[in-house]
């Protein structure tokens, strides 16, 4: 499987941003994907994820409400669509997949795509 993501950017506080992150390769092994992020000097969190056959979706708290992730099964391809950018969301982005259920710890994620660099200005 890869993972290829895109969308980073700079952005002023209150801003939207997309992330878009297109898979390929033996893709039918995808139960979930994920997306990661890592600030500076800080360990990688979980920000969302979604189940690639159901479609239901999971966030963290510090991005519920704002952030909203979604599929395209015809494209391979998903988004995190980043409203209401705060300064705290600035980190790599990191776009994942795996092939068991839903689990927030990157350690469950066997595939991840090359970061994309989210910087929100204050």
């Amino acid at each position: 499987v890869q993972l290829q993501a895109s969308g980073g950017g700079l952005v002023q506080a209150g801003g939207s941003l997309r992330l878009s992150c297109a898979r390929s390769g033996r893709i039918f092994s995808i139960n979930n994907m994920g997306w990661f992020r890592q600030a500076p000097g800080k360990e990688r969190e979980f920000v969302a994820a979604i189940g690639w056959r159901d479609g239901t979706t999971y966030y963290a708290d510090s991005v519920k409400g704002r952030f909203t992730f979604s599929g395209d099964g015809f494209k391979n391809t998903v988004y995190l669509q980043m409203n209401s950018l705060k300064p705290e969301d600035t980190a790599v982005y990191y776009c994942a997949a795996s092939s068991g259920p839903f689990d927030s710890t990157s350690s469950s994620y066997a595939y991840w795509g090359q970061g994309t660099l989210v910087t929100v200005s204050s």
